[in-house]
């Protein structure tokens, strides 16, 4: 029976979607950052380049006023000869009312505001956004400067940030790609290390089927130091299991032994003094060792199938019976061939394969009329749970049995033709044995004629 919980999941997926969950903030984080860092890079660069403009601007304006000129302004920039087109210089004597304002050509009619308007600040270089002309942001860098015998200026340059957006969103872009490409990889590497984390798992796996199948008893192999107390209690406590049974085999055998020894004395007795009385005791008397025989056998079967590591080869077992029964029915001369892989496994014990088979070859032997064919092969499991199983169809060419009786011939003690020997037990013990080990047995029409005897039991291919 397999167990899946929902709740539980897979751990691969756990330890994968945990790995995702961790990278993807952390990629998420570091892409905001080099963002930020990239554009306060270009703002710092692009600041300047614009404190680059004022010094010049400054070198231009003590120039002019040495020589007595107008105050004039070339910059290496042809955009500021552009009306509103996003970079503006502006010159403004302060030490004078009306201020005298010389500007670029990009600010037509128009005049920068200020960042400062504190009189004292006659030096050093000051930046920062401001609001442009068409609803976008500018960058304003502004100096006072003191010309001597010539006044007091305020030397302006602006530029709008739009310049620098498209190499922020471009950059931005470039890193969204190289961050997906990097979560891919990591993703992989996760899927990767999680592989190789689980393979140990995989290996104990493997190792618990082969037992399961009857392959081998115990967990062999190295393991890491997080699942080798695993292994170590999971040996231990198959161990434990086998002792268990075979105490409980022991005891089995301990009962028979004290069951049918009174039993043999009562039948004695009676059939040393005959009588109608002795006739009753000894008919009862073989009715009870019928059953004591048929619960032990489903005594053992019970400890058989809870043994782990049980395993029996079917060929030589099956080529053993037929010689068996080859010789038990020779005088009817009925003819006995078996098809088995030399590689098929029984995952049970010796015993009750020979049991079960034994039943039905006994059973297809009173009513065959030439022949008994036996053929085993490996299918795929009945209960659709991807492990395969022994499907071994015992075949004779008798006169069959009517589908309407077929149940009711594997019910205990049920004998549908009292002229034929036995206790009725036959058919019934292979059901429950069969049954113990996770199998079945079902009665269906042969190929030769009479009946089929299909068994499926656990088993494998250990070639």
């Amino acid at each position: 029976m397999r167990i899946r919980s929902p709740a539980a999941g897979s751990v691969a997926r756990r330890l994968f979607l945990s790995a995702a969950a961790l990278s993807f903030p952390l990629l998420l984080i570091a892409s905001f950052l080099l963002t930020e860092l990239y554009r306060r890079s270009e703002v710092e660069n692009f600041e300047q380049k614009l404190e680059g403009y004022v010094k010049k601007m400054g070198k231009d304006v003590e120039d002019c006023a040495q020589d007595g000129r107008e105050i004039s302004i070339e910059l290496p920039e042809p955009r500021f000869e552009l009306p509103f087109k996003g970079w503006y210089w502006q010159v403004t004597r302060t030490d004078v009312t009306p201020h005298e304002i010389v500007t670029s050509h990009s600010l037509f009619t128009a005049q920068l505001p200020r960042l400062s308007t504190s009189g004292s600040e006659l030096a050093g270089i000051h930046g920062g956004e401001t609001a442009g002309f068409s609803g976008d942001r500018l960058y304003l860098v502004e100096s006072r400067t003191n010309v001597r015998d010539a006044g007091v200026y305020l030397l302006q340059v602006a530029a709008s940030l739009d310049e620098i957006e498209p190499r922020i969103r471009r950059f931005r872009l470039i890193l969204i790609g190289a961050f997906t490409l990097l979560g891919v990889a990591l993703a992989a590497v996760a899927a990767i290390q999680v592989r190789i984390g689980l393979k140990p798992l995989r290996a104990l796996r493997g190792e618990l089927g082969q037992i399961r199948r009857g392959a081998r008893d115990r967990i062999e192999g190295a393991y890491p130091s997080e699942v080798a107390p695993i292994v170590e209690e999971l040996n231990l406590l198959m161990g434990a299991n086998r002792e268990i049974v075979e105490r409980a085999r022991t005891q089995v055998g301990n009962l028979a032994h004290a069951l049918k020894t009174p039993l043999s004395v009562i039948v004695n007795e009676a059939d040393a003094a005959p009588s109608p009385l002795a006739e009753k005791v000894n008919e009862q008397a073989q009715v009870m060792r019928h059953q004591l025989s048929y619960y032990l056998d489903r005594a053992r079967a019970a400890a058989g199938a809870g043994a782990l590591g049980s395993s029996t080869r079917l060929a030589p077992a099956l080529s053993a019976l037929l010689r068996t029964f080859t010789k038990l029915y020779e005088s009817r001369g009925i003819q006995f061939v078996a098809q088995a892989p030399d590689s098929l496994c029984f995952s049970g014990e010796p015993q009750d394969l020979d049991e079960m088979v034994g039943n039905l070859l006994d059973n297809a032997g009173k009513w065959a009329r030439e022949a008994i064919s036996v053929e085993a092969a490996l299918v795929a499991n009945a209960k659709g749970d991807g492990r395969s199983e022994i499907r071994l169809c015992i075949d004779d060419d008798g006169p069959g049995l009517a589908p309407a009786l077929r149940e009711e011939a594997t019910q205990r003690g049920r004998r549908l033709d009292e002229t034929k020997p036995g206790s009725g037990l036959g058919l019934s013990i292979v059901s429950d044995l069969a049954a113990a080990y996770g199998g079945s047995l079902r009665l269906t029409d042969s190929p030769r004629g009479g009946l089929r005897a299909e068994l499926r039991l656990p088993g494998y291919d250990a070639a």
